[in-house]
């Protein structure tokens, strides 16, 4: 008996019904023997979509680009298999034999049995032919150039902050400064001296919780609460105007040159297209000359004439297809800025004739592919992946205006304790034993004590001269009423002792006599 070996080394390449090695996928749909025959369209530039090469030695062509790419995929998807082969629209010296909308006629023509390529889906365009879904973002974007909008100049410091928060802070340390005065004022001595000390002081002390240099001390409880939580507002407000000073004098401020179309056609601008691009029609439609329409073929001659700007032989900006415009920045994403899509359109789609039945399965199959990751592989692999550029905003009082609020209701809170407290305090000034003292003299002898110094305070009692003595510059006001020489008359006598620096000196007393007659 014969021993037969299971190897496959030992068989031979199966060939198929058809005389074809590849393993057929099913039912074939039936295009009467023949390939179907697939239109691309010849261009010079962006190649990346689709590119016709022709070798003259053997008089072959061969297509590829991101395009290609995507059909050859879609129809592997399909559940059948279909034969088909790609013939360039082409003269035969190799140039263009017309536009887009020409090679979507021959479709119409029967001259093509479909065409793939960069096609845009289109109202016209769809009278002739049945469009596939799209396989591409949609839209028409400008292009413009990016400038870098940090001057790097003298004032450049007052950038990272807003004016209204530069106002609001700065009227935020007087507030302070002045409520630790009013706080501070009767009880601490650093806070004492002339009116401009006072003053000079307690701003000197406000600011200088900026770096934290304050040499003053607080002696009050309530003042202590609102330095705590004013010092917090001002370690977050510092740091933050660090961070932003840092971000903008290391990274490239990048802002767009132009964000309006309309502004475009009132300067009178030129702007660029791509050559054979319905996008021409757009831009007449919406009212620029023809004569500031440039035309330009490859990515390279794009970012030439953006560079030159309008006034110098070159454009101000540029209208595209989303697909084109996101390989441009690809190349060029430091120096453009796409802005966001200005004009609707449906994407690119593989045309058939009308009635195909293909039409419904290959637009599953882009489905399919789309869906999926397939598709991000093919764009990675011929556009690359498209970077973004971050650029740093000044902070604005909506960042900060919750810090605010609780330094300005603490330091309120502070004050009208405080002014309850001293009110209570010296009630017997605004209600002495004669009501018929004028309003005048009340609020005069309840602000002249309100300036001076609380002889009652501890502070002054542990740093006076002596045990229980005042302070040698302190000043006593006692106020008193007792009838005059007739009874129809009284008179009011108050005091203001001074004690002088040397206790063993005589201490000068004034009085102030006042009539009152009935």
């Amino acid at each position: 008996m014969t021993a037969y070996s299971g190897s496959s080394s030992d068989l031979s390449t199966v060939i198929w019904p058809g005389d074809t090695t590849s393993v057929p996928k099913g039912w074939e749909i039936p295009t009467n023997g023949k390939k179907l025959r697939i239109g691309v369209p010849v261009k010079d530039g962006f190649s990346e979509f689709v590119k016709v090469t022709r070798d003259p030695s053997s008089n072959t062509t061969t297509v590829a680009g991101y395009c290609i790419d995507v059909f050859d995929s879609v129809v592997k998807a399909l559940p059948y298999a279909l034969p088909y082969e790609y013939i360039p629209f082409a003269k035969p010296d190799g140039e263009p034999a017309g536009t887009y909308n020409d090679l979507i006629y021959q479709v119409y023509l029967k001259n093509f049995d479909a065409v793939v390529g960069d096609t845009t889906i289109l109202f016209n365009r769809s009278q002739y032919v049945d469009f596939t879904l799209p396989y591409t973002e949609s839209g028409v974007s400008m292009i413009v150039p990016i400038v870098d909008n940090n001057s790097k100049n003298a004032w450049v410091f007052l950038k990272p902050l807003t004016w209204d928060l530069w106002v609001t802070s700065f009227c935020f340390f007087i507030f302070i400064g002045f409520v630790i005065w009013v706080l501070e004022h009767r009880i601490n001595e650093d806070f004492r001296g002339p009116a401009s000390h006072q003053a000079g002081t307690s701003f000197w002390f406000s600011f200088s919780t900026m770096v934290f240099a304050q040499r003053e001390t607080v002696v009050s409880n309530l003042s202590r609460a609102v330095v705590i939580i004013w010092c917090f507002v001002v370690l977050i407000l510092t740091q933050s105007y660090t961070a932003s000073l840092t971000s903008l004098l290391t990274v490239q401020q990048l802002r767009p040159t132009v964000t309006d179309v309309h502004e475009l056609i009132k300067k009178g601008e030129y702007v660029g297209y791509q050559h054979g691009c319905f996008v021409k029609g757009i831009l007449l439609d919406l009212g620029f000359d023809e004569s500031k329409l440039i035309v330009y073929n490859t990515t390279e001659q794009w970012d030439d004439l953006l560079s030159k700007g309008s006034g110098n032989g070159g454009i101000a900006a540029a209208f595209d297809e989303v697909p084109y415009t996101r390989l441009f920045l690809s190349k060029y994403c430091s120096k453009y800025a796409m802005i966001d899509p200005t004009f609707k359109t449906d994407g690119f789609g593989f045309a058939f004739p009308k009635g195909s039945p293909l039409v419904p399965d290959v637009s599953r199959a882009v489905l399919n592919i789309t869906e999926g990751d397939k598709m991000k592989e093919i764009e990675n692999a011929r556009f690359g992946k498209q970077s973004n550029s971050v650029t740093s905003n000044s902070l604005s009082l909506k960042s900060f205006w919750g810090l605010f609020l609780i330094a300005g209701i603490a330091s309120l809170l502070a004050l009208i304790i405080f002014m309850v407290m001293f009110v209570y305090k010296e009630r017997k000034v605004l209600r002495p034993l004669n009501s018929t003292i004028s309003i005048r003299r009340k609020v005069s002898n309840f602000f002249r004590i309100f300036i001076e110094r609380d002889l009652k305070s501890h502070t002054f009692r542990k740093s006076g001269p002596s045990m229980g003595a005042p302070s040698p510059s302190a000043t006593s006001v006692q106020t008193t009423s007792f009838p005059g020489p007739d009874s129809q008359t009284s008179q009011e006598v108050v005091i203001n002792i001074d004690h002088l620096t040397n206790p063993n000196q005589d201490r000068r007393v004034s009085f102030e006599v006042e009539h009152d007659h009935n």
